[in-house]
Parts: structure tokens; C-alpha cells; sequence
């Protein structure tokens, strides 16, 4: 309000000056058309009658002596109205004579030398033509008319910002208020969306979008947090019944069996939670500057064939190279090996090849193949379908959920396939661009 205040004070300041000149101005351009008509109709021989309008009513002829020879009605009888007589190279002035009885504006016109010698012999004659000045000059109602201008403007505006600014902030109020129920406990609430499409639509629809993906984030870990105290507890209880029998009848108890089947849990155990290390930092943590990695050379030199007597058959088809991370790229493929090799019957195929500016690859085994119904669930934690805990009994079931999880980071995805035999795993990746170097 103070910053509108001092704005329309200072255009109310200008106005005001430039409504007084333009005044000023037209009265005494009218005073010196008064004057000089007058003069003009001028004669020798006689006294010349004065010409007033009904603005300029105030004519006086003075004489070189200072005498008032010739005046219209409003002015006979009074001295000059000026005793100012304007020099000869500044014939014409204009004066602002005030009196106990008023002000004047007058025109002062010295009259020619060569029409005071046409009419007077040379006699040097001044015109005076005025009128009074009028109230807008006068007094200070011009002022106080600018400034009572400035006032309301300065209360409109600050009136129209006042209800713009809380038409505006209105619903960024409703978020707030909204925003300030929802915890980590609840995370089902929506903040109110504008129906414009401005920058406070806009910021609603996006808090919201992140208030999904939030409350989708802590489902999933609520889920896995679940899951992995599930999984967890199994092998902890098995391990502490094994010790406890141990404890309360160790004449009934082999020692070493009861230790041999401890190291087998614990082992169990510590693949289990470095299962779930990894599968955590992979969906949680920053991840390390990627790098090109050649598909083709990772199969050829770092592929994992000899956990099972499962022959492993490559194929690399001209140069496949993304950008990522090296060591979690063949954690993927490796993962998907021991897999392959865990189901296949004679032999497991893996291919790299580019297609559409992906990187493809593709492993495939012989085996039964997995039920249509069942590709998406294998690639949740712990997910084991019933042939997989029949093969491998000490399993984790992260080894896909990492897969995926990895490929997802590097921007890509792991989906299972129609194969004509067996399961057909495939991780496409995007291909490393030219001039793109990490």
C-alpha cells in the first residue's frame, strides 16, 4: 500500500503541474491575441477603444509617461495593472500581478516602433490585456482534487491487489491445509487440483503424482519389509530349535550333525541378506557413474557356466555396448545363467545382438518353461514357483528380483518371452549413443 501510495502521489504531483502550465498556457495565449488584435486595430488621431473578450475583460493602453490612456469598462479607472514594462528586444511578457484583492494574469505588449510612430509620433505605448485568475490557479483545489485522486486510487489498488492475491493464494491455502494431514501412516489423501492450468494447477497435479509414487514406494517396502521378516524368521527359527535340542539333550543329539546344519543355515543366512543388501541399494541408492560396457566381451569373459553341468552356448552378433555399470550388468546375466542352467534339460543359449537402438539379449533354456500366468510373480522377492524350490531348496528368490531391479536402473527392462521350449529371458537396455563416453 505505501509503495502504491507514493506512486499515485507522484503522478498525482505531476498532474497537478501539468494541468496548472497548461492553464497558464492557454490564458496567456489568449491574453497576447487579445492584446495584439487590439493593437492592430489601433489609429492615429484617436483614442482607441478597447477590444475585450468575455475571458480577457482587463485592457489598459499606458503611455511612456505611465498614464492609462485608453482601458475597457472592468479596467478604467484603476492604475496599470503592471508597472513591469517589457523592454525593446522582449516586447511581449507575461505577469502574474497580485493585489489585497487578487491576482491578474496579465500579457505585457510593448507596442512596435513603428506603429507608435504610425499612431503616436514614436511615442513608445504599452498594452496590458488580463484576466483574474481563475479558482484553479487561485486556490489550492487543484491540489487537494489530484490528492484526493491519488487516495483512491491508492485504495482501489490496494483493494483489487488484497482480493487478487487471496483469490490466488486461496487454493495454495487448501494444499497447505491438506498437505499438513497427510503422514507417513497415511499416505491416501490428495491434495485439492485446481481447475486452471496454471503454475498452482500445476504444482497440485505434481505434489499429487508424488504423493502416488510415495505411497506406491512405502507400500512395496511395507511389503518387503513384510516379506523379508518372513523370510528371515524361517531359517532364525530353524537354527535356534536345532541349538536348543542340542542344549536340552546332548546324549540324544550328534554335535556335528547339529553344527554342520548351523554353518548350512548361517551360510543360508548370509546369502539371504546380501541378497536383500543388494536388491535395497539398487532400488534406493545414488548410483555410481555409469560407463560404456561391451554386452559381448561381459559374456565371453565374465559369464558364470560352471555352477551346473548345464552346457552354456553364446552368441554375440556385431558390437552390443550400453552405458551402465559393469559389475551389476553381469550380476543380470550371471543371475540369469544359473537360472537357465538350474531348468534346462541339455543346454542353455544366451544372444546379444542390436535391434530398434537397443541392446538385446536373450537367455534361453530347454526346460518346462514358466506358465503364462507366472512371469510377472517370479520377478517379485522371494517369489520361488515350486519346480524352482524343488531344484534349488537353499535359494533366496531375489536372484530375478535383482535382475529387474538392475535393469530398470539402467533404464531398460527383463521380461520373459514366448519360446517354442523352455523359458526365454530378455533384457533390453538402450544402446550407448555416438559421442557419449560416461
Amino acid at each position: 500500500m505505501v509503495l502504491s501510495l507514493i506512486v499515485f502521489t507522484v503522478i498525482a504531483v505531476g498532474l497537478d503541474l501539468m494541468i496548472r502550465n497548461a492553464i497558464r498556457d492557454n490564458i496567456f495565449r489568449e491574453t497576447q491575441r487579445v492584446a495584439i488584435d487590439w493593437i492592430a486595430s489601433m489609429e492615429p488621431g484617436r483614442p482607441p477603444a478597447a477590444v475585450p473578450t468575455a475571458e480577457v475583460n482587463l485592457l489598459q493602453l499606458v503611455d511612456s509617461r505611465g498614464r492609462v490612456v485608453s482601458a475597457s469598462p472592468a479596467a478604467a479607472g484603476k492604475p496599470p495593472l503592471s508597472t513591469v514594462r517589457p523592454p525593446y528586444d522582449d516586447r511581449i511578457l507575461h505577469l502574474t500581478e497580485c493585489s489585497r484583492t487578487g491576482c491578474v494574469m496579465v500579457t505585457a505588449n510593448r507596442v512596435s516602433p513603428q506603429e507608435a510612430h504610425f499612431v503616436w509620433k514614436g511615442d513608445s505605448h504599452i498594452v496590458y490585456a488580463g484576466m483574474v485568475e481563475p479558482p484553479a490557479l487561485a486556490t489550492h483545489i487543484l491540489e487537494v482534487g489530484t490528492l484526493t485522486m491519488a487516495l483512491l486510487a491508492t485504495v482501489f489498488t490496494t483493494w483489487m491487489v488484497w482480493a487478487l492475491v487471496g483469490r490466488t493464494l486461496r487454493p495454495v491455502e487448501a494444499i497447505r491445509e491438506r498437505a499438513s494431514e497427510i503422514g507417513v501412516s497415511d499416505l491416501s489423501l490428495r491434495v485439492p487440483e485446481p481447475a486452471c492450468d496454471d503454475e498452482i494447477g500445476r504444482l497440485a497435479r505434481t505434489v499429487n503424482e508424488t504423493l502416488s509414487r510415495l505411497e506406491e514406494a512405502v507400500g512395496q517396502q511395507r511389503h518387503f519389509a513384510s516379506v523379508v521378516s518372513h523370510e528371515l524368521k524361517t531359517p532364525v527359527t530353524g537354527l535356534q530349535i536345532q541349538l536348543e535340542e542340542a542344549v536340552l539333550y546332548p546324549d540324544h543329539v550328534d554335535q556335528r550333525e547339529v553344527i554342520q546344519a548351523g554353518l548350512a543355515t548361517t551360510e543360508r543366512l548370509r546369502a539371504l541378506i546380501d541378497g536383500i543388501l543388494i536388491f535395497a541399494r539398487i532400488r534406493t541408492a545414488a548410483p555410481d557413474p555409469p560407463e560404456p560396457v561391451d554386452l559381448g566381451a561381459l559374456i565371453h569373459e565374465e559369464l558364470i557356466t560352471t555352477t551346473r553341468p548345464v552346457p552354456v552356448r553364446t552368441r554375440v552378433k556385431n558390437e552390443v555396448t550400453v552405458l551402465g555399470d559393469r559389475v551389476q550388468l553381469s550380476e543380470v546375466l550371471n543371475n540369469l545363467v544359473v537360472n537357465a542352467q538350474r531348468h534346462a534339460a541339455t543346454g542353455v543359449e544366451v544372444t546379444a545382438e542390436r535391434g530398434d537402438g537397443e541392446a538385446v539379449v536373450t537367455v534361453s533354456d530347454d526346460g518346462d518353461g514358466i506358465a503364462p500366468e507366472a512371469r510377472d510373480r517370479v520377478f517379485q522377492p522371494f517369489v520361488r514357483l515350486g519346480d524352482g524350490q524343488r531344484r534349488d531348496p537353499t535359494g533366496s528368490g531375489l536372484g530375478l528380483a535383482i535382475s529387474r531391479a538392475i535393469a530398470t536402473a539402467h533404464h531398460g527392462t527383463l521380461e520373459i518371452e514366448d519360446s517354442p521350449r523352455g523359458a526365454r529371458f530378455v533384457l533390453r537396455l538402450p544402446l550407448l549413443q555416438p559421442g557419449i563416453t560416461g
